[in-house]
């Protein structure tokens, strides 16, 4: 019998952009239902020193044939392994909305692990782990989560038109959504480098009251950023998110 096949390696960063000589890598992992084309905006924006990995998940843009795993662990664990590489320089961990609860978890697990250390994690838009969601939309109708999609700036008009892709966007939303309010902790985990926290001054989905209670998650430094719009604000204005975001990062004189 012939040597069984082993599986390829999977890719998980798509639209990588590096600027000058790269000194900080960002990974960005996308709000729910999107893939790294999400940050397209953000190209134009990144200052010089800086890398941007846009993470494409599994069931969407170029990953599309693949199935997401079961749980939010699983997708945990498999994001963990395929980013591992991208851990040799400096780097920062940066999500939207689903995607801030998969870095905030993919923090823990470095750290747990012992792998090298990001620079700092940041958590848009999403409530604090160990918060229950408030208005949980998986289990929603097709017409509910359309709905609610067209308020929050996740769908615009013009896609209503197009059934098939329609039908595929929602398919990838609420797989997306019931791992997202699947995801809840007993009790803060701080974690042990600096978390940042950012959100829309007019954000509906993840209200801007309840963002101060990540700082219980904050082992070292923290910070709390609002910015104007709703929950698509960091693709609303790309030039003001990268610049707040960046100015964040910026090392304490």
């Amino acid at each position: 019998m012939g040597a069984t096949a082993q599986p390829q390696e999977e890719r998980w960063v798509f639209g990588r952009l590096p600027v000058g000589a790269v000194r900080t890598r960002l990974i960005c992992v996308p709000q729910a239902g999107a893939g790294a084309g999400a940050f397209a905006g953000w190209r134009k924006h990144i200052p010089a020193g800086w890398e941007l990995a846009p993470v494409e998940l599994p069931g969407r843009g170029a990953r599309e044939a693949e199935p997401m795993p079961d749980g939010f662990d699983a997708l945990a664990d498999r994001l963990l392994a395929g980013l591992t590489p991208e851990f040799s320089m400096p780097y920062v961990l940066f999500g939207h909305s689903f995607g801030g609860a998969l870095v905030y978890e993919l923090s823990r697990r470095i750290a747990a692990r012992g792998l090298p250390a990001p620079v700092a994690t940041v958590v848009s838009g999403f409530r604090p782990p160990h918060v229950a969601p408030t208005s949980p939309m998986g289990l929603a109708s097709d017409a509910e989560l359309v709905d609610w999609l067209r308020r929050n700036g996740g769908l615009p008009d013009e896609l209503l038109a197009f059934r098939t892709f329609l039908e595929q966007i929602m398919r990838v939303m609420r797989a997306d959504l019931r791992l997202a309010e699947s995801y809840l902790l007993a009790a803060p985990d701080p974690l042990p480098g600096p978390l940042h926290v950012f959100g829309g001054a007019d954000d509906h989905v993840t209200r801007a009251d309840v963002l101060p209670g990540w700082r219980d998650c904050a082992g070292a430094s923290f910070s709390l950023t609002l910015l104007p719009g709703g929950h698509n604000y960091p693709h609303e204005d790309p030039a003001a998110m990268v610049a707040a975001l960046t100015n964040a990062l910026a090392p304490t004189p």
